[in-house]
């Protein structure tokens, strides 16, 4: 048994649209966006990770950057599992004498098809994975946020990240009723976007879009706590002059409003499909948020007022699914019917 675990590396994958994290040893190792960047000649790859993302939007004819997963699946088979070999690297710099075999779990959206299924399978079999296990996102946040997913009661977690909302309701070790809707980050990236050419015709990038989101992005015109008004440069749509505005977090709630009400009909739509019992459950237990795309500024309010159920967000969203599938690998025995 002791060989046997010296030659067997076991490692959790959140395989998400926006970032990568991998956890070995009950440790995050490695947590990079999910970017690459290639020469358009030679078709090598020049970067992946953070280095790939400082190079996003600022690229010459020959190189290109690469998002491999849209919408929380696999846009570029070829692309995603370089990336995911490179990722595995940085867990174990030094090469080892004798080679190990891989064990993975990896997390997946809950309405994935079979044929998104097998790409993420065959993307870290390509990858090296001598093992490939896959669990649903939403049961992964929720072992992440520390519910009790094998009782028998009812739990709601919403899981937003930067391809698709996730929404489940969970009891007895399975999803009972879920809706999953490619609403996320990158579409609240896209609204800013949108909004900064309609209303002060700038044109900026998504790296742009991303840093308004995280500095004065919010879910509800009148916070409690703003934050201070942003200075956005961009350029001129009109003279094609570089210039800069000021931006509040109002502007930007009203600017992410339609992709929120997305999220929040998908909410009252897993909610009318869960049974009365579990309903009862979730109006003692309330509502979990997880995924980067759950911090934006009033969101938990907006969806209790919506709901007129408590909203929990978690502790360290950015991580719960990735904590909760390196739980899932560690407790493999006890978890072992969650795991496809």
């Amino acid at each position: 048994m002791g060989l046997f675990s010296f030659m067997t590396q076991e490692i959790a994958i959140d395989l998400g649209t926006a970032n990568t994290v991998i956890i070995h040893n009950d440790k995050v190792v490695v947590d990079e966006p999910s970017i690459i960047a290639m020469d358009r000649k030679t078709n090598k790859v020049i970067a992946i990770g953070k280095r790939a993302l400082q190079m996003h939007g600022k690229t010459h004819d020959n190189i290109k950057t690469i998002r491999p997963l849209q919408g929380g699946v696999i846009a570029d088979f070829h692309a995603t599992e370089y990336m995911v070999k490179e990722m595995i690297k940085m867990v174990n710099p030094k090469k080892s004498v004798f080679p190990k075999v891989m064990k993975m779990v990896i997390c997946i959206p809950s309405g994935i098809t079979e044929v998104e299924e097998r790409a993420v399978r065959d993307s870290a079999e390509q990858a090296g994975a001598r093992e490939v296990r896959l669990i649903h996102e939403p049961m992964a946040a929720a072992i992440g946020i520390g519910i009790n997913v094998l009782e028998p009661t009812g739990n709601m977690v919403v899981d937003i990240g930067g391809g698709t909302s996730e929404i489940a309701v969970i009891a007895l070790g399975g999803i009972v009723s879920n809706k999953s809707i490619r609403i996320g980050g990158d579409e609240f990236n896209q609204d800013i976007e949108d909004y900064m050419r309609r209303q002060h015709n700038i044109n900026i990038g998504e790296r742009t879009a991303e840093k308004i989101k995280i500095e004065v992005g919010s879910a509800i015109p009148d916070l409690d706590n703003p934050p201070e008004d942003y200075p956005v440069q961009g350029r001129d749509m009109l003279t094609g002059i570089p210039k800069e505005i000021i931006v509040s977090y109002s502007e930007i709630a009203h600017a992410l409003d339609k992709s929120i009400i997305k999220i929040e009909a998908a909410v009252l739509s897993a909610l009318e499909q869960t049974p009365p019992e579990l309903s009862a459950d979730i109006y003692r237990t309330g509502i979990y948020l997880a995924g980067g795309g759950s911090m934006l500024r009033g969101l938990d309010k907006r969806l209790s007022m919506k709901t007129k159920l408590p909203v929990r967000l978690a502790e360290d969203p950015l991580r719960a699914v990735a904590r909760g599938t390196g739980i899932a690998l560690k407790n493999f025995d006890k978890f072992v019917f969650l795991i496809k």
